[in-house]
């Protein structure tokens, strides 16, 4: 079976091109810059599909199909202006390229037996799980005003929501392990209820039935903050352990 995906899969890593557009890095975010330097509408034009956050870390970011949600901390969906900004973001133009239909599988075996699914682990991948779901648990972050603690601060108290037989997309990118710093390495993932009224920061998951679209993308865009908090910020520790733990 593994063999079969890869070389069904091999000619999509050799000739995808579509590219990960990002803003700032995640340990930018850990570190507490959360003050937004792009607007939605300046991020529509590099993508149609993505996740990250809005300013002063004001709920989690969800887009698809071109149309830009934020989860508050209420765990309610809102439409934001796109004169909205935001500190950190990753989008792409999301074509799939192939498509697996998924069955009552938790995260947990998910994740143990994603290297199936995505048989490199050197490249990009957006990826989109839409269908029926046992049991999701998400979360988000209320707006903070300044001076920001740092994200782990806020995460250890974060609001959290569960929801059973619900239906919904996931929405996010697995990243490779050398973007430690940049990115999250491995997946990165939101959730949007079918009905848009409930998301968030995707913590824990079990699928019913989905269907897994995936688009493989071997370009890679960053662009960071011009001002004097990003310049001066110290981004030389490592901050593995503080990632995990806001992850979770």
């Amino acid at each position: 079976m593994k063999k079969l995906l890869i070389l069904l899969l091999l000619p999509l890593l050799l000739f995808g091109g579509e590219t990960l557009f990002q803003i700032s890095t995640i340990d930018a975010l850990l570190t507490g810059l959360y003050d937004g330097f792009i607007t939605l509408e300046d991020l529509s034009k590099k993508g149609d599909f993505g996740i990250g956050t809005y300013h002063q870390l004001d709920g989690e970011m969800i887009v698809m199909n071109g149309v830009f949600y934020q989860v508050k901390a209420d765990g309610k969906v809102y439409t934001p202006e796109l004169s909205t900004t935001s500190p950190f973001a990753s989008i792409s133009h999301f074509e799939a390229e192939d498509s697996i239909t998924l069955k009552t599988i938790s995260s947990q075996d998910f994740f143990e037996v994603s290297s199936e699914f995505f048989p490199s682990w050197n490249i990009f991948y957006a990826v989109k799980m839409t269908g029926k779901f046992s049991y999701i648990k998400t979360r988000s972050v209320p707006k903070q005003p300044w001076p920001y603690p740092p994200l782990a601060e806020i995460a250890a108290e974060q609001p959290t929501f569960e929801y059973h037989d619900i239906e919904g997309t996931i929405v996010g990118f697995r990243c490779p392990p050398y973007v430690k710093s940049i990115n999250v390495p491995g997946f990165h993932l939101h959730f949007l209820s079918k009905d848009k009224t409930v998301g968030g920061h995707l913590l824990n998951f079990h699928i019913t039935k989905a269907q897994m679209e995936i688009d493989c993308l071997h370009n890679f865009e960053l662009q960071v903050p011009k001002d004097d908090k990003f310049y001066k910020t110290n981004l030389h520790t490592d901050k593995s352990k503080e990632l995990k733990k806001v992850e979770k």
